[in-house]
């Protein structure tokens, strides 16, 4: 089925970062309360998604990452798509256990969600590839930590701004201050996770290393 080691290697890491892009959208039109902060629920599947864009940066370069956020990016659409089907056909009265009114609170994402968050999904993946193999180039094979946390401080930046904007603030959804509070709360959770995710990135390393035969 496979014809090397690393296609299964690809197809893994694909499918990982792909389940988690999808679920994340899926689930981030609820918003949480963290203390005095508000924070969209849908940020909890990123660090994963992170942590497979950094080791698919690492091994099958820009052209992978970029050819498989814009996949994933058709997959997020398909995926609205195939719910705005399911709240259109009306739910089986007295038989069926989730009512229509149900289904929609909980799966009637609005257009603005949709385009926020389809827009930040493919401008944060496309600039962390950029940023991620700029620093690649200044440092070598050294130093995985810099490039992996490097572009996710920017990406993630960006993508916390430009999905809340344009899925909440610009609809009127929240005000101004709440917006830039739940921005920078969802910013600073995503990237102290990264870090924290740091570990993980060498452990993936070291395993498809290993797998695929390489020299550390």
């Amino acid at each position: 089925m496979f014809q090397s080691k690393k296609d299964y290697v690809f197809v893994i890491l694909a499918g990982i970062f792909i389940t988690n892009a999808v679920v994340a959208e899926l689930i981030g039109g609820k918003l949480i309360q963290i203390g005095p902060f508000v924070m969209s629920i849908g940020i909890l599947p990123w660090p994963i998604v992170f942590l497979t864009t950094d080791l698919i940066n690492e091994y099958f370069g820009q052209k992978g990452v970029r050819k498989l956020s814009f996949i994933t990016a058709g997959l997020i659409a398909y995926a609205f798509l195939i719910l705005f089907l399911a709240i259109v056909v009306p739910a089986a009265k007295g038989i069926s256990p989730v009512n229509d009114e149900q289904f929609m609170a909980v799966f009637g994402q609005s257009m603005w969600i949709i385009v926020g968050s389809i827009t930040a999904f493919l401008l944060s993946q496309l600039i962390d590839v950029m940023v991620f193999h700029y620093v690649k180039e200044k440092t070598g094979n050294k130093k995985i930590w810099l490039r992996a946390t490097g572009s996710t401080v920017i990406s993630q930046l960006i993508d916390s701004f430009i999905v809340l904007g344009i899925a909440f603030w610009l609809p009127g959804k929240i005000n101004f201050e709440t917006f830039i509070s739940s921005a920078l709360t969802g910013y600073t959770f995503k990237l102290s996770v990264a870090i924290l995710l740091t570990p993980l990135i060498y452990l993936g390393h070291y395993l498809i290393r290993n797998f695929l035969n390489e020299e550390k």
